[in-house]
């Protein structure tokens, strides 16, 4: 027999699952520490491949400049000032990048137990549909 209350709890499990379930199914396969990592270790990845595009664009723009200037001293300054400026963004890259993926970790944690509260909900609904009857004195069923 249907019960509307049953159907309102699926639609509302479906509409969850259709919303919020790109963002909260992949995160659950994870422990916290395995995500964030592997998120950040990515991150590493396209900061460094991001830096070193952008640096070979600032040094084409300015090889005149360095080819009448070439002095080691110079050059050994300027790839200080490049190490420096990477490990300083790098830093604050990955902080950030941590910080981000922290929190949509514990957004899809939160997401997950929400999921798990609403189909215990359904399946309590569906128990009480399924559980025996009980006989009383006299032979009468409820």
């Amino acid at each position: 027999m249907l019960s509307e209350e049953k159907i309102k709890i699926m639609t509302n499990l479906a509409m969850f699952e259709k919303h919020e379930g790109k963002r909260i199914f992949p995160v659950n396969r994870y422990f916290k520490s395995d995500y964030i990592g592997s998120k950040l270790f990515r991150s590493f990845f396209s900061y460094t491949l991001s830096f070193m595009l952008c640096l070979i664009l600032w040094g084409l723009y300015y090889m005149e400049q360095w080819l009448n200037t070439m002095e080691r001293s110079s050059l050994t300054a300027a790839g200080i000032r490049i190490g420096v400026i990477y490990i300083a963004g790098l830093v604050i890259y990955l902080g950030i990048s941590g910080h981000v993926y922290m929190k949509r970790y514990e957004y899809a944690s939160r997401g997950i137990k929400v999921y798990l509260a609403k189909l215990k909900r359904l399946d309590k609904r569906y128990e009480g549909n399924a559980r025996p009857l009980k006989r009383t004195k006299g032979g009468r069923t409820s």
